[in-house]
């Protein structure tokens, strides 16, 4: 006799299992700090191109995993820190805004610069299967630069997004790429030299939206 199917239970979602994932590091961001002023029309070109890279990805079937500063929010969630940076007067408002998550995206919060520090993104990555990683967002030098670092430690295959990133200047973003690019052999591309693997045909169940405001 055949074992009854496990019922899925409301509003879950059945994973799909990826060996590739989408980083999207930092940018729900208020660009509330020094230098930020100098990012934000750089961040206003990247948009223009990690939206629809992002996009894509998703109807790939290629999990995008948004990992953001919880800019010491610490009682918040990742709805919260969207509210904050959206907020009326927030200097990063339209970009946060225009890239904001799906749905079906994944979310996680950190502390400090990496991705991977105090966070669960190893554990999720290994529940998905993922081995190759493509890094994303803002700002290049640091905490894109800082998760790549982290990235190569934990022997995942690394994509950078030169044109997904941005920094306070050029200088800044392609200082930080030749750096990946000559010691951690980090490979640097555009979002349109990438091409996307093809989506598996088996449905997943979607989750309900977050309560995006």
């Amino acid at each position: 006799m055949a074992k009854p199917r496990q019922a899925v239970r409301k509003g879950a979602t059945r994973e799909r299992r990826s060996d590739t994932a989408l980083l999207i590091i930092d940018v729900i961001n208020d660009l509330d700090f020094p230098g930020g002023e100098n990012v934000l029309p750089w961040a206003r070109r990247m948009v223009e191109r990690l939206a629809p890279f992002a996009q894509q990805m998703r109807q790939a079937g290629v999990p995008v995993i948004y990992v953001n500063d919880n800019f010491n929010l610490w009682r918040s969630n990742f709805a919260d820190v969207y509210k904050h940076c959206t907020r009326k007067g927030s200097r990063g408002r339209t970009i946060a805004r225009a890239l904001k998550p799906s749905p079906d995206d994944y979310f996680i919060l950190k502390p400090k610069h990496s991705a991977f520090f105090a966070t669960s993104l190893v554990p999720l990555l290994e529940h998905l299967g993922t081995k190759k990683l493509m890094l994303a967002g803002i700002a290049t030098n640091l905490c894109v630069f800082f998760s790549a670092h982290d990235a190569h430690m934990h022997e995942y295959k690394i994509t950078v997004l030169s044109d997904c990133c941005c920094a306070e200047s050029d200088k800044d973003h392609d200082l930080a790429l030749d750096q990946l690019q000559r010691f951690l052999r980090v490979r640097v591309c555009r979002g349109d030299e990438v091409k996307p693997p093809r989506r598996s045909r088996r449905a997943a169940t979607r989750r309900p939206p977050p309560d995006w405001k």
